[in-house]
């Protein structure tokens, strides 16, 4: 910065001022000599250094249990959106093992960023929040079974409307609907458990008998979604319904349908989890259960105004509207 100063021949803190965008008090052919030198010199203002002086890192983090996945990437969108605004960089971490989860821990102990939007599922404990929140980091956290404490936290209704969904398969005539739910489907964690507990509540209130054959992994991919069902439909006593963990699995489940021959929803009625828009446009459209419009811009918020706000706000819960959205699979 010295050096930009004195090639321009201004004061180090007209550079300052230019270079961190308080420049209302520098002329405009000041601050385009000074900007001209930082091009020729290649200068850069330090991130680490500034941060020593602020003691702000100006960085999110968001924190996923997985990349590739729809609902995690339009909430990417939406934070790097806020971030962009408010003048902040976005890092993302993947929390797909305890050990990765425990890496993520570690970094955001180190304070890697100033706040976090964390939805890591069933390996939400290997964070640690209260070590977190001990650290003063301005959390947003996406979970079901977590009690805010420090931190704000966003609940989804997926049990009770995944009950609805299977509810109506049921009412409807369904008597052998196949579960195709993720690899971890059954662990007492996460949103996965959630979807299977709503499954397995819904045949009990139906007097309908679990048959373990119709209860596969397959929804954590669209391969592995084919595939699953393509099984499930050479059985002796094939599925007359699918409930997919996710839209993806479920848009699958729909080609393995019609490639076997049969019929949507004739033959095999196919509901999902997650209401991506692509399920409007598949044939026939996708009956699913999730948001009635993606939007986690309220998600973002929380965050947001932890992170500005002088005093910690008093923490907060929003629960996400969702609903059973019938179309033509089901």
């Amino acid at each position: 910065m010295r050096e930009v100063a004195a090639r321009a021949g201004v004061s180090v803190a007209t550079v300052s001022y230019v270079v961190n965008g308080h420049d209302g008090r520098v002329g405009a052919g000041t601050r385009e000599r000074v900007l001209a030198v930082v091009r020729e010199l290649g200068y850069a203002p330090s991130s680490s250094a500034r941060g020593l002086r602020t003691q702000r890192t100006e960085r999110v983090c968001l924190v996923v249990g997985s990349i590739g996945v729809p609902t995690y990437d339009e909430l990417a969108r939406e934070l790097h959106a806020a971030a962009d605004t408010a003048g902040y960089g976005v890092i993302t971490l993947v929390a797909d093992s305890a050990t990765r989860a425990a890496q993520a821990h570690a970094l955001l102990r180190r304070g890697i960023a100033d706040g976090a939007l964390i939805w890591a599922e069933r390996f939400l404990p290997a964070l640690d929040l209260d070590s977190l929140v001990r650290s003063r980091l301005a959390m947003t956290v996406i979970d079901n079974g977590v009690a805010p404490d420090g931190f704000d936290v966003v609940r989804t209704p997926e049990r009770q409307v995944c009950g609805e969904a299977l509810d109506h398969l049921i009412t409807s005539g369904r008597r052998r609907v196949a579960f195709v739910g993720h690899r971890t489907g059954r662990e007492p964690d996460g949103e996965a458990h959630e979807r299977y507990a709503a499954y397995v509540d819904a045949l009990r209130r139906h007097g309908l008998a679990r048959d373990e054959a119709l209860i596969v992994s397959g929804a954590d991919d669209r391969v592995s979604g084919y595939r699953a069902v393509e099984a499930l439909l050479r059985l002796p006593d094939p599925p007359d319904a699918v409930f997919a963990t996710s839209d993806r699995a479920a848009i699958s489940a729909i080609w393995a349908v019609r490639d076997s021959g049969r019929n949507v929803p004739g033959d095999v009625a196919v509901v999902g989890v997650g209401n991506l828009p692509e399920g409007e446009i598949v044939k026939p459209a996708l009956s699913t259960v999730g948001q009635p419009h993606l939007d986690y811009s309220g998600v973002v918020r929380l965050l947001f105004d932890r992170l500005t706000s002088e005093l910690p706000p008093a923490e907060r819960e929003l629960v996400l509207s969702w609903s059973f959205i019938r179309r033509d699979s089901a």
